[in-house]
Formats: structure tokens, C-alpha cells, sequence
């Protein structure tokens, strides 16, 4: 593999689309209050945890996450890297993640709609990021 057909700035751009995607995803607008009842929080323990140890370690997560998803999607003599390919592999790649974030979940005990809200989550940033690691080729 070569590292240097990998665009390190549509990583980036990835990365920071996976971390946006999260604040969305996990908002009160869409599945925040979903998610905080199954996890059996409130905003106030929510607002507890150390943001800048949670968010710093979270953005650094997806940066490393669109950099492997990035080397599985170098060019090879058979197969072109582009938007529609970038997306199939991402979410190819959410398929192996939501499956272990099931079987995480069902060992911890946690209910089929906690395992949705967090591998869904897992489903859409990866697709997204595949198909921008693909575009900006």
C-alpha cells in the first residue's frame, strides 16, 4: 500500500464528518433522549463527564477510523476508488461494526434499541465517510 495515495485531507474531512454526524445522531433532536433513557441518564449526568477528555478522545477515534477506512480504499490495478465504491466500502465496514456493537450490547444487557441508536450511528458516519474518501480522490 502506498501511504502516499492517501488523501490525508479527505481523512480529515472523514473524520470530522463522523464527529459531526455523532452530534447530530446523539442531539435530542433525533436519538439523544432515546439513547440517554436506555443508558438510564439524565442531561445532568450527561453533563458530569469530562467534555474535553470525551470529545477530544471521540474526534481522535474517527480521525483513526477514516484513516483505516482510507487504506482499505487505495486505488489497485482492478479497482478505482470513487464516491459510489467509497460508499459500499464504508458501509461494508459498518456491517463488521454494527455486528460487534451487538454483540457488546448483548452482553452488557442492553436493549435491541440501544443497539440500533448506536450501531445505526456507526452505519451512517461510515457510509458518509467512504463515499467523501472516495470522492476526493
Amino acid at each position: 500500500m502506498e501511504m502516499g495515495s492517501i488523501n490525508w485531507l479527505a481523512v480529515l474531512v472523514a473524520g470530522i464528518s463522523a464527529f459531526v454526524v455523532g452530534g447530530v445522531w446523539y442531539s435530542p433532536a433525533l436519538f439523544g433522549k432515546a439513547w440517554m433513557k436506555e443508558n438510564n441518564l439524565t442531561v445532568e449526568d450527561v453533563k458530569k463527564g469530562n467534555a474535553a477528555k470525551i470529545y477530544g478522545w471521540a474526534f481522535i477515534l474517527t480521525l483513526i477510523a477514516a484513516a483505516n477506512l482510507a487504506m482499505f480504499l487505495v486505488d489497485s490495478p482492478e479497482k478505482k476508488t470513487d464516491v459510489s465504491w467509497g460508499a459500499i466500502a464504508g458501509f461494508l465496514a459498518s456491517v463488521w461494526v454494527f455486528c460487534f456493537v451487538a454483540v457488546h450490547g448483548l452482553f452488557e444487557h442492553k436493549t435491541w434499541r440501544l443497539i440500533f441508536i448506536n450501531g445505526g450511528y456507526s452505519i451512517v458516519a461510515l457510509t458518509l465517510m467512504g463515499a467523501i474518501i472516495g470522492l476526493w480522490r
